[in-house]
């Protein structure tokens, strides 16, 4: 079997960290231009360096997404900037656009380049086409099959990358106009404001007052709104179809989905690597995943059925029970220093989240204030605190609640 990567997002530098700690091969991140996700922390020249310093000192990869469709004024700024960031050798650059990917080869030629999943590579000659253009890898379009992919691994030798967890969009490839033409800010040069996930309700030309639900529901329908991607039961398909990247979207999720998410997938990874029985795991894996969903799961195009299912028309069904409450950021000789992120009280017993093995429980009996005072309860965010502490943990633990 070859080696199976398991690609995390990264937002920012503290979510790097927690992929790689949680089982990360690979993060890809956003520079604070020409990246399709605009909103996320995304990084500066200087965080892009820091980042390459830790990936290169954990042995990990570190790619960067430079993904927009592109305008003639993009072009102006993108050259000095593709020198800079060969400058910083980058493990791979993720780009969807012949021209950024042709300036790309003349002014960044030491930085591996990887085909990005919006330029909707769904058959063996494109990929073919674009192995023979200089480029290491392929993201493939998320319209392709399971069966389709085993037949593109037959024909090339190109690396092939293939999402597996996170969110869809409703257009094709996520090649969506709607949020260009409803507030003016484009999806595909990273500004989307999701207007796929907006309630909408029916109008009649000649009954502009009458708003109609599509279902006979008073909190409207989500029409455009596509469940999220979950392939993690299917995971071994994935592997044997010749996959050797497994990718994981959400930049813009918190630490806890990159953490709970990329330690599940390196879990399975590592299963049936390992000859285990995965079948078996799989319930308790899609607990966890199920545990921090925000929409329903769907396998989208890989099993070949292109029907309603992927669709989100009524008010989701997820039974999302695990709430993230605090960062273990040391461990001392009698206490544990936490940064909190939602509220939990004495005597509440909390789940820790480990980057390996079984989660511990711990049942909350002393919290200290960053002035040393001894409280009841933690309910301010980001506020610094001391907890008592058990055995086994790891600074980078995550702290849960289970409801």
């Amino acid at each position: 079997m070859k080696n199976i990567e398991v690609l995390s997002p990264a937002g920012n530098l503290e979510k790097l960290k927690i992929a790689y700690l949680y089982g990360a091969d690979a993060v890809y991140v956003g520079g604070k231009d020409f990246s399709l996700r605009s909103k996320a922390g995304n990084f500066d020249l200087d965080q892009l360096k820091e980042a390459k310093k830790i990936s290169k000192k954990l042995n990990k990869k570190i790619y960067i997404a430079l993904n927009i469709f592109a305008h003639n004024e993009d072009l102006e700024y993108i050259t000095e900037y593709l020198q800079k960031l060969d400058e910083i050798s980058l493990d791979a650059m993720i780009i969807s656009d012949p021209g950024i990917i042709h300036l790309a080869k003349k002014y960044a030629p030491n930085t591996p380049i990887h085909l990005s999943t919006q330029s909707n590579t769904l058959n063996w000659a494109g990929c073919q086409f674009w192995l023979e253009q200089g480029l290491e890898r392929v993201v493939l379009g998320r319209e392709v099959s399971l069966k389709e992919i085993a037949n593109i691994h037959k024909k090339t030798d190109v690396e092939l990358e293939a999402f597996v967890h996170g969110a869809m969009c409703m257009a094709y490839s996520g090649r969506c106009m709607l949020s260009m033409y409803m507030t003016g800010k484009s999806a595909n040069s990273g500004s989307c404001t999701h207007p796929c996930r907006w309630e909408y309700y029916v109008v009649e030309k000649q009954r502009k007052d009458q708003f109609m639900p599509i279902e006979e529901d008073e909190r409207g329908t989500y029409i455009f709104n596509s469940k999220d991607l979950c392939m993690l039961p299917y995971l071994d398909k994935f592997i044997e179809n010749g996959v050797t990247s497994l990718k994981i979207e959400g930049r813009m999720k918190s630490i806890h989905y990159v953490a709970t998410v990329t330690k599940v997938y390196r879990e399975a990874v590592d299963l049936i690597k390992a000859g285990g029985d995965f079948k078996l795991a799989i319930p308790n894996f899609m607990s966890e995943l199920n545990g921090i969903g925000e929409r329903d799961y769907t396998t989208g195009f890989y099993l070949d059925e292109k029907n309603e299912n992927m669709q989100q028309y009524e008010p989701f069904n997820v039974k999302k029970n695990i709430k993230f409450v605090g960062k273990i950021l040391d461990v001392l000789e009698n206490e544990m220093l936490i940064e909190q992120r939602n509220k939990f009280v004495i005597g509440d017993t909390l789940e820790i989240l480990l980057p390996v093995g079984k989660n511990l429980n711990i049942k909350i009996t002393s919290i200290v204030n960053e002035l040393g005072e001894a409280v009841d309860s933690a309910p301010h965010p980001k506020q610094r605190l001391l907890i008592n502490k058990i055995p086994g943990v790891t600074p980078g633990s995550l702290l849960r609640i289970r409801s």
